[in-house]
């Protein structure tokens, strides 16, 4: 599956390098002059310090070691003034009060293809070299890497991983050796041709095969009391008293912190079945000092949504109540919230990645943002719904309510053997972000670390983008999509019709398949080396360098080499359901990586933005694909449908499979069998089919009826549209189950208008974005559904929570469903609703809604 550059782009932090790392740390973790074998939690800068800090964490004792640099690191920006010239031209460099000193060096420039002589000049702290209009990076004309956060410059420098295990000798930290499996070496030599590629390679595969350690941790969740029902409290505010905290941890802590309040009710008895521990306080101190007591014993802390929310909240609560900073393990970043001694994950952000959304989750809880919608599609397990607001709740559903928050919020990351935990430090290591980073970044900025990463340890200069646009050019292909900058992927139209024993190919990994055989990289196409250029396609002026193999195209090839030839396999094969989930993990990490590799190069927020890589990329796939339809057709088959990396084929057999997979393979490209179809009912639309395969099993794409928001009664309808398709086997079967589906939709229209299907089947859920006072214009009905709710019934609603609404025939066209009563439903809504679901299936079929509705009429 390939996705289009903008899914995968964040902002460009044009401020990078003055964030916030001055922060201070006023709760240390262990100071140590001997750290035992422990794995990097984070590397940052301390402004108390004045130095970089690495975070570790041994899980042998669960201690949180801090490691400050001794090697007098400083930050630095590039630039290729001489140092007599900035002395002459440029002396308030010299004069800023954060000035340290230059040195000439050389760097390879990959653009110009060749070394040159640039000067660094050292600063004394992060702010000096980018932090405002008076930064050394204003003073000068023209600077390179001066706009990358100090500690991943650091990082990048000392090549000290996150993730990674690592131990001090002397006065430094070297990393721990990694045991390598022979299968896992043995491969190196099979996978990989030359000794390039192989050595390459060799440096990766530690960073797959080194232990992932659980990790101790705790899930905090907090409800703060509120006048306003209808608004969420204000964090920076903090003006009301925080009522109740929960606490679940990893080492079986189960506790709910609640505050006593005289006129709020508690069933005593109730507490008595919890499954969690209850401490009640008789003043807001007390009970918040109790949290950061816990907080302080683990190394991690994670969230749903702490960032905007908890963490701040507890820490301006805190400062209101008297506490002083340095009793406080909350950190306040620029765009985030850290503590202290350890780090802090927020799950809300992470779900929020794009590429883990699609790649990770494969898609099931797809544009949802809420905890109750995340974790019902994750999970199978959602929120405790209640019918009062958490002001008035009494303590003990209050209670209930919190630690279901909380126990949820660390499900998530116990849940399939750890699979969340694993993740994240398996991506921080590939992308040499931290976790506390790389879970509050798109894939973009994994890519762009792991790049810049690879350009220091090479000593290549890491260019600027207006270079890289200056030197290699813009796109010369015009989009047919409006909004995209250049051609994309090649798709062929579907029909509509129901086909019979269809075959399905994947182009495995196709773009990054294109990248790595054709070598695109920024700094081989377009060369300067012309004479040995060769120009892969002709319906683009662009060529690429064959002399170098580009860095984009040797990581890229690596990663997915190893992930296709390597890792998948091993996750079959392994002998235990440990390695095999340990190795499923690993190739899920690559395939976020490498399927993403494309769209960052068409993206104008990509730092090494470089429109002639993207487009090769989709031209040589369009080439790829076209012309393994072209050999399909020759082979005798019938190509009816192809969308990217997939086809679908009439008339295949396994023989003339494995000979096209022949054909792939000498275009440098893999082809799997992905499935075969008993059949295929396509709709005639892109993206949108019914596949059932020969065990019964059922595919479905993009039909109406399957999307989470859909009513229930639209669900079961296509619920029971599908049953009666599984049993298809023949043509014969189809003109029959045409039938049946035919009166089944009949008796559901019939059901509908004589409101003999209930409010609960009828309702549509929907997640709320944001709070409800941020919605001005253009309100959503879901928005004034939960308006009504507030104001009927003083249920606080905002950011994450689910609304329950049915559509209804007054004048605003809505209610939740907590105020509706069947006859006010509007039938023809949902009529239209249903006719929208089935319209694609009858499509295939053979008929439409309408003339299923007129035959009903005569029938009558």
């Amino acid at each position: 599956m390939a996705f289009e550059e903008e899914e995968f782009i964040e902002e460009e932090e044009v401020r990078e390098s003055e964030e916030e790392e001055v922060a201070e740390y006023r709760i240390k973790g262990a100071l140590s002059a001997s750290i035992p074998p422990s794995i990097v939690l984070s590397v940052t800068y301390d402004g108390a310090e004045g130095k970089a800090l690495v975070k570790l964490y041994d899980p042998q004792s669960d201690t949180v070691y801090y490691w400050y640099d001794n090697t007098r690191h400083r930050p630095y920006l590039i630039t290729d003034v001489p140092p007599e010239v900035i002395a002459e031209k440029y002396p308030d460099v010299l004069k800023h009060p954060g000035f340290s000193h230059l040195e000439v060096v050389s760097k390879y420039d990959a653009l110009a293809d060749r070394t040159v002589q640039l000067t660094k000049v050292y600063a004394k702290d992060p702010l000096s070299i980018g932090g405002g209009r008076r930064s050394i990076r204003e003073l000068l004309p023209k600077t390179w890497e001066s706009r990358i956060k100090y500690h991943h410059s650091y990082l990048f420098d000392r090549a000290i991983l996150p993730g990674m295990w690592y131990r001090s000798e002397g006065n430094g930290l070297v990393p721990v050796e990694v045991d390598i499996p022979q299968d896992v070496l043995k491969s190196l030599t099979t996978v990989f041709s030359s000794d390039d590629e192989r050595e390459e390679a060799a440096n990766w595969i530690p960073l797959f095969q080194a232990p992932i350690p659980h990790i101790k941790r705790v899930a905090i969740d907090i409800e703060v009391f509120t006048p306003q029902e209808n608004k969420v409290p204000n964090p920076k505010d903090a003006l009301y008293e925080v009522v109740s905290v929960a606490l679940v941890g990893t080492d079986g802590l189960r506790r709910v912190l609640l505050l006593k309040r005289p006129d709020v009710k508690v069933d005593f008895d109730a507490l008595k079945d919890a499954e969690y521990e209850v401490l009640f306080f008789d003043n807001e101190y007390d009970l918040i000092a109790e949290v950061f007591k816990t907080l302080v014993q683990y190394p991690l802390i994670v969230s749903f949504n702490g960032d905007n929310f908890d963490l701040p909240y507890l820490y301006n609560r805190a400062l209101a109540l008297g506490f002083k900073k340095e009793e406080i393990p909350i950190v306040a970043r620029r765009d985030y919230v850290t503590v202290a001694p350890g780090i802090h994950i927020d799950l809300y952000k992470f779900f929020a990645i794009k590429a883990i959304e699609v790649y990770a989750f494969g898609g099931v809880y797809r544009g949802e943002r809420g905890l109750d919608a995340i974790a019902s599609a994750v999970l199978g397990i959602g929120k405790i719904e209640r019918q009062s607001v958490i002001s008035s709740l009494p303590l003990d559903e209050l209670a209930e309510y919190n630690f279901r928050d909380a126990f949820i919020t660390l499900y998530f990351t116990v849940y399939n053997d750890e699979l969340v935990m694993k993740l994240v430090i398996l991506l921080s290591r590939i992308a040499k972000l931290p976790p506390e980073d790389l879970t509050r970044s798109q894939v973009s900025a994994w890519i762009r670390n792991m790049l810049y990463f690879e350009h220091r340890r090479r000593g290549w200069l890491i260019p600027n983008k207006e270079d890289i646009i200056a030197s290699r050019g813009e796109a010369y292909t015009k989009a047919i999509i409006k909004g995209k900058k250049y051609a994309g992927a090649v798709v062929l139209d579907p029909p509509a019709g129901v086909f019979f024993n269809v075959y399905v190919l994947d182009f495995a990994s196709l773009y990054p398949s294109v990248i790595s055989k054709w070598n695109l990289s920024y700094e081989t196409v377009n060369c300067k080396d012309k004479e040995n250029a060769e120009r892969p396609i002709a319906e683009l002026p662009h060529w690429i360098c064959k002399k170098r193999r580009g860095i984009t195209s040797l990581l890229v090839g690596i990663l997915r080499d190893l992930r296709v030839h390597v890792y998948k396999k091993l996750a079959k094969s392994a002998s235990t359901q440990q390695e095999r989930t340990l190795y499923d993990v690993v190739q899920s990490a690559m395939k976020v990586f490498i399927n993403a590799s494309y769209g960052v190069f068409g993206a104008e927020t990509f730092p090494l933005y470089c429109p002639p890589v993207a487009e090769l990329t989709t031209a040589l796939a369009r080439y790829v694909m076209t012309s393994t339809v072209l050999r399909a057709i020759e082979l005798g088959m019938e190509p009816i449908y192809g969308d990217t990396d997939s086809l679908f084929l009439l008339n295949a057999d396994n023989e003339k499979i494995k000979g096209l997979m022949d054909y792939a393979s000498q275009l440098g490209i893999d082809i799997d069998l992905d499935k075969v179809y008993r059949f295929v009912l396509f709709s005639g639309r892109k993206k949108n089919y019914l596949g059932v395969t020969a065990d019964g099993g059922v595919v479905i794409k993009g039909l109406v009826g399957k999307k989470r928001n859909a009513p229930s009664f639209v669900k079961d309808l296509m619920d029971d549209i599908v049953e009666r398709l599984r049993s298809v086997h023949t043509l014969d079967d189809i003109l029959k189950t045409r039938d049946e589906i035919s009166a089944l939709i009949r008796d559901y229209e019939s059901k509908l208008r004589e409101r003999k299907i209930t409010l609960d089947k009828l309702a549509i859920k929907t997640t709320l974005n944001k709070d409800l006072d941020e919605y001005t214009k253009n309100k959503p009905q879901h928005v004034k559904a939960a308006e009504m709710l507030s104001k009927a019934m003083g249920i606080k609603l905002g950011r994450g929570d689910v609304i329950i609404y049915v559509k209804t025939r007054d004048a605003l066209g809505v209610k939740p469903i907590q105020l509706a009563r069947i006859d006010e439903i509007d039938d023809r809504k949902y009529l239209e609703y249903m006719a929208t679901t089935v319209e694609q299936v009858l499509e295939a079929l053979g008929y439409s809604m309408e003339e299923l509705r007129g035959v009903a009429k005569l029938l009558a």
